[in-house]
């Protein structure tokens, strides 16, 4: 999505004249596209006690971005995805998310826009015993927090709707009525997908999404999340060990590498060769 500013320079300018009528023709106005920017990170820093785990890391990402976070165990990859969320306070620097102050925002501002956003983690943190339905309805929680939005049972019509929608989606609607016990690791991703897009966020965090299934599972997600997050013109960061994975489903690189931002690159610009060094 993009936002159009009008180039004023432009505007009265004369082309052509009529002496007698004092008519001036005036050129076309002109317009530019400006990027509308979902997240910027500026010189943002993070430290438990005496452990540094990064500091000055700036970027500004677009919307409708697909993002790859890469580097090495340790570099803090997901450290840094929950400081941009607000999950986590920053140690110094400053996070805006969806044009809001992440980072000197209260608690009540967080929740309101934290519930604009979606995250798939490799624990894919379903409730066993609730049905695949009922914790789908849970995405809802962050906008209506209650009851409501805890069991199918209780939760309002056009709320299990939309979770039997994004179930549809991801090919499990005929699992609804199932306990979540009951599912394999592929399909409680799945799930897990279907249950962060209920909400219909602007903004989409994976952190390690197929980190805890086979590759051929693993690709299948993959592929799914990626054509949901189009389909829905979403901005995607992900985190990811898997070079290929970072490389083809990432339009741009960031790397973590010594507590720094080391690489930031756009994907196609890139080799696994230029990945591998962030792990040396």
């Amino acid at each position: 999505m993009r936002s159009s500013v009008t180039d004023l320079d432009l505007k009265q300018r004369p082309l052509n004249g009529d002496a007698r009528t004092g008519v001036v023709h005036t050129a076309p106005v002109s317009s530019v596209d400006v990027p509308v920017v979902d997240i910027e990170a500026h010189s943002v820093a993070k430290s438990f006690g005496d452990n540094r785990i990064f500091s000055d890391v700036s970027f500004r990402l677009e919307r409708g971005a697909s993002v790859a976070l890469v580097g090495a165990n340790g570099a803090g990859k997901s450290t840094l995805l929950r400081c941009i969320m607000g999950l986590i306070p920053v140690s110094s620097g400053s996070v805006r998310l969806l044009g809001q102050d992440a980072t000197g925002a209260r608690a009540s501002d967080l929740r309101r826009l934290r519930a604009r956003v979606g995250l798939v983690s490799q624990k894919h943190n379903l409730v066993p015993r609730l049905s695949v339905l009922s914790n789908v309805i849970h995405g809802l929680l962050g906008q209506e927090p209650g009851l409501r939005h805890w069991s199918q049972t209780l939760a309002p019509a056009p709320s299990r709707e939309a979770a039997m929608a994004a179930l549809e989606s991801v090919g499990l609607a005929e699992f609804a009525a199932r306990r979540a016990d009951r599912l394999s690791g592929g399909q409680s991703q799945r799930v897990a997908i279907a249950r962060a897009l209920v909400s219909q966020p602007k903004v989409l965090f994976a952190d390690e999404p197929t980190a805890s299934l086979d590759p051929a599972a693993g690709e299948d997600v993959m592929e799914l999340f990626f054509q949901l997050a189009r389909e829905h013109g979403v901005t995607v960061v992900f985190t990811s060990h898997n070079i290929e994975h970072a490389l083809h489903y990432g339009d741009r690189i960031l790397g973590l590498a010594e507590g720094a931002l080391k690489l930031d690159a756009m994907a196609a610009a890139l080799t696994t060769s230029d990945l591998r060094g962030l792990y040396d």
